[in-house]
């Protein structure tokens, strides 16, 4: 098994705005949900600000999104539970990544959502939203302190680790290949395992 590799974290454009965006506080955003402007099952979320319109997913990502998250189930991981699409609060933002592990279970989110204190891992399933994931949303997990990033790059059949964030950026980046199998991390020890050829058919 080739071992993987210890890159710094990739530039991120901090420059770079989502296009056809309103920019809202996260109240603003909420009082919309809540008055029916924006429907709960609108494709959009909330990111620095900017109401940003979700891609489509292809057949490819949903596979990709919904193994992963059964293998994630699988590791019967105490005390965590895998979310799949929900909304997660962090500063500014509101995102809905394709997969996050909270702490605790899902009765602990009757009466709130999930926000940065208790996220674990955020899972982003990559295609056309490549340079998305490895831009706004690196920034955004990374300044909420999110302590484990993905990306499951379907372009380039790897996965993209990300950790230790550092104000706008995560200071290590480790890419595995289809030969590899990838450390499951939660509070800093590993959990599991998930081998990247299990994931990427």
């Amino acid at each position: 098994m080739q071992e993987p590799m210890l890159l710094d974290a990739p530039p991120v454009d901090i420059d770079s705005q989502p296009l056809n965006t309103t920019k809202l506080t996260l109240d603003q955003y909420h009082h919309m949900i809540d008055s029916g402007v924006l429907a709960e099952d609108n494709r959009i979320e909330l990111l620095e600000g900017w109401l940003v319109e979700k891609m489509t997913k292809n057949n490819l990502h949903i596979y990709v999104n919904e193994k992963t998250a059964a293998l994630l189930r699988n590791l019967n991981l105490i005390g965590w539970t895998v979310y799949n699409q929900q909304p997660i609060l962090l500063n500014d933002s509101e995102p809905e990544p394709d997969i996050s592990v909270v702490r605790g279970d899902l009765a602990d989110y009757l009466e709130r959502k999930a926000d940065a204190r208790v996220v674990g891992l955020i899972i982003e399933v990559s295609h056309s939203t490549l340079a998305q994931d490895r831009g706004i949303k690196h920034r955004i997990y990374a300044r909420a302190g999110v302590p484990v990033y993905w990306i499951i790059n379907l372009i380039d059949r790897q996965i993209e680790v990300h950790s230790q964030p550092s104000g706008d950026l995560y200071r290590l980046r480790h890419l595995y290949t289809e030969a590899d199998a990838v450390p499951v991390t939660l509070d800093g020890a590993e959990v599991g395992r998930l081998t990247v050829r299990e994931l990427l058919p």
